[in-house]
C-alpha cells in the first residue's frame, strides 16, 4: 500500500516518522522522533532542543561517524506542513543510540530490524501491508466499520491504478490529475478543495473521510475500473474519459441519496473533530 501508513511507523504509541527510498532500497527515519522515542521527550521541540545539543557535544567529541548524519528529507511537521528534517537510515540509527543513555535502547533496535523485516515479507505477500495498516488504524482508534470500508477502499485504488498502467497514464502528475478529475466530478471538489473543506493540510484525506464519502468514493472508483476494463483506453485523454464516466456515476449516487436524506453526503468533519470512534 502507499499513503500515509508508509509516512509513519509506530514504535508503542510514538510516532516515528519514516521514508523509504526505492532506489537505495533502505528505510530513513527522523532523527528526532528517534531522540524523542529514546530520551521520552513529551514534545518534538524538546527532542529537537536535545539532538541539537547531542550534535554540538559529538562535534566537540570528534564523534565524526555521527556527524555524517547530513541527510534532510521533507516530513510531515506538527503543523501539518512539510518541513525539511534530519533524517538517518537504519546504520546510522544504531550509532546514535549509542550515544543517548536509554532503557528503550534494545526493545527500539529490536524495533528497528522488525520494521526492516516488515518491508522484505511485504514484498513477498503483500497482504501483511494491508494487516499490518488494519493494526496501524486500531491503534489511532478508528471503529471496525470503518477500518473494513477504508481497507476496501485501498484494494479498489489499487485496481484502478492497475488499469491506469494498463493503459499507459504515468504515475505521479496523470494519476493526480485523473484523481483530481474525478474527485471534482463526483463531490464537486477537486483534491485540494476538498482537504481545505474539512480543514485539513497534509493530513491524507480518506483518513479523514466518513463511511459515506468512502463508498461514494470507492464507487466512482469500481466504475471507473469496469468502465476501463470494457473500453480499454489508451493515454491519458482517453482513461480521462472513463475516469469522469465512473466518477459521474457516484455523483448520480450522492444526489439521489441528498434527495432522500435532505442532507449534504459529504461532511466537513475530520477525524480529529469529533474524535475517531464518533466521526466514523
Amino acid at each position: 500500500m502507499s499513503e500515509s501508513q508508509n509516512k509513519i511507523k509506530l514504535f508503542g504509541q510514538k510516532q516515528v516518522r519514516t521514508e523509504w527510498d526505492e532506489g537505495a532500497q533502505k528505510w530513513w527515519f527522523s532523527v528526532v522522533d528517534t531522540v524523542a522515542v529514546l530520551t521520552d521527550q513529551p514534545t518534538q521541540r524538546g527532542a529537537s532542543n536535545y539532538w541539537a545539543k547531542l550534535k554540538e557535544r559529538l562535534k566537540a567529541e570528534g564523534a565524526n561517524q555521527l556527524l555524517t548524519i547530513g541527510q534532510q528529507l521533507k516530513m510531515l511537521a506538527p503543523d501539518g506542513k512539510m518541513r525539511l528534517t534530519d533524517v538517518a537510515d537504519t546504520e546510522q540509527i544504531l550509532r546514535l543510540i549509542q550515544s543517548i543513555p536509554s532503557k528503550k535502547a534494545e526493545p527500539f533496535k529490536l524495533w528497528l530490524a522488525h520494521v526492516g523485516r516488515e518491508r522484505i515479507d511485504e514484498t513477498i505477500d503483500p497482504e501483511l501491508s494491508i494487516d499490518r495498516a488494519i493494526q496501524n488504524y486500531r491503534r489511532l482508534g478508528y471503529s471496525e466499520n470503518w477500518i473494513n470500508q477504508r481497507i476496501k477502499s485501498i484494494e479498489v485504488r489499487k485496481a484502478l491504478t492497475d488499469e491506469w498502467d494498463k493503459s499507459g497514464v504515468e504515475k505521479g502528475k496523470e494519476y493526480a490529475l485523473l484523481t483530481n478529475l474525478m474527485s471534482k466530478t463526483w463531490s464537486g471538489m477537486t483534491t485540494r478543495e476538498y482537504k481545505q473543506y474539512k480543514s485539513l493540510k497534509k493530513e491524507n484525506l480518506r483518513d479523514n473521510m466518513t463511511n459515506t464519502e468512502l463508498i461514494l468514493n470507492m464507487l466512482s472508483e469500481v466504475a471507473a475500473t469496469e468502465i476501463s476494463k470494457v473500453k480499454q483506453p489508451l493515454g491519458f485523454d482517453e482513461s480521462a474519459q472513463v475516469a469522469k464516466r465512473g466518477a459521474n456515476t457516484a455523483k448520480v449516487a450522492r444526489k439521489q441519496l441528498e434527495e432522500e436524506t435532505g442532507k449534504s453526503a459529504i461532511s466537513k468533519l475530520s477525524a480529529k473533530d469529533l474524535g475517531k470512534q464518533q466521526l466514523i
